[in-house]
């Protein structure tokens, strides 16, 4: 499989297995927007990235996995939730409540210990404090990414950690062209997506 047909197919099983839910798919879209936003600041503010990518963006997406999503068997690809958990080449649910666990610990470790280890200079106001806490954030929202790209390296092979990597740094872009509708979609009632459509674009399904 070409690098260009696995990112597509890491797509597609990605959107068929956890964005069903219209209303997950519209947290998507205002998250990717939020995310685009966040890309620009980190080379200008890298603390206010980390704030918009973290608090925004990332509480909306994750907000859509976790509450909207069904977790139920999947009638569109005949499957179940936990088979779906076990092929996810990113972060599947359990993964996820790892790595917000250690989001959600740092302003708690901060707290307890200002200079973070010796890392910071201790704050001395609240916005030292959320300055030093963006920054951890930031590092550990590049570390996760990071950290099982290397991962899969080795359960995947490089190639395979490669476009995960690409993956994840442009779904924002890639989330906004596929989800812009799902306003119009709620707006009409219709609440889950039967895949119909991207199942017939789907030329990559069962390429090896």
């Amino acid at each position: 499989m070409t690098f260009f047909e696995e990112i597509q197919k890491q797509r597609w099983d990605d959107h068929r297995y956890y964005h069903h839910n219209r209303i997950n798919q519209f947290l998507h879209l205002l998250s990717a927007s939020c995310f685009i936003v966040s890309y620009i600041l980190v080379f200008y503010y890298p603390a206010a990235a980390a704030l918009v990518g973290w608090l925004l963006a990332m509480v909306l997406r994750q907000t859509g996995h976790f509450f909207f999503e069904p977790k139920t068997y999947d009638e569109v690809n005949k499957t179940t939730h936990q088979y779906k958990e076990s092929v996810k080449v990113g972060y599947n649910l359990q993964r996820k409540v790892v790595l917000l666990s250690i989001w959600a610990l740092v302003p708690i470790v901060l707290f307890f210990e200002p200079s973070f280890f010796g890392i910071f200079s201790a704050a001395t106001d609240f916005a030292g404090f959320i300055n030093n806490m963006a920054i951890i954030w930031l590092v550990v929202g590049l570390g996760a990414i990071v950290f099982r790209t290397v991962h899969l390296f080795k359960l995947m092979g490089v190639q395979s950690g490669l476009v995960w990597f690409s993956k994840i740094a442009t779904d924002p872009f890639h989330d906004i062209k596929i989800y812009h509708k799902s306003p119009y979609y709620i707006l009409k009632g219709e609440m889950y997506d039967n895949m119909d459509d991207w199942y017939e674009e789907a030329s990559f399904e069962n390429k090896a």
